[in-house]
């Protein structure tokens, strides 16, 4: 295989959908929601600075440095959201007694099936 026949990052022009790559931002309960938030870099202001690039170029080519900075804002603050969801998880489950922290566990787990059958049937043909 040619190296050079790789595309390089310079090549690669981004656009919207590559935002949409990977898995979707966590759902976050709003009884842990302030706890889970707080310090965490939710990519307002690069989220407000690709919009303005592109109401002002209009197209996606000419915005390449802020979806790319975007992308890696959103990813790193989703992997740190994840990581402290499991954790507030973890410790509300320790905190309640068994009976409510198993009632807890089966309406996440509900949820979950929820959400997987409603991402699986997007992809189902009309």
């Amino acid at each position: 295989m040619d190296v050079d026949s790789q595309p390089t990052m310079e090549e690669t022009i981004l656009v919207g959908d590559d935002l949409m790559m990977g898995p979707p931002s966590p759902l976050i309960p709003s009884e842990i929601a302030s706890h889970v938030l707080e310090g965490v870099d939710l990519c307002d202001g690069i989220l407000r600075n690709l919009f303005l690039c592109l109401q002002v170029n209009d197209i996606e080519p000419f915005c390449q440095e802020e979806i790319a900075l975007y992308r890696e804002c959103s990813e790193k603050r989703d992997k740190e959201l994840r990581q402290r969801l499991q954790d507030s998880e973890r410790k509300l489950g320790l905190s309640m007694p068994l009976d409510q922290a198993k009632e807890r566990a089966t309406q996440l787990e509900s949820e979950v099936t929820s959400l997987e059958r409603s991402f699986l049937d997007s992809f189902k043909c009309p």
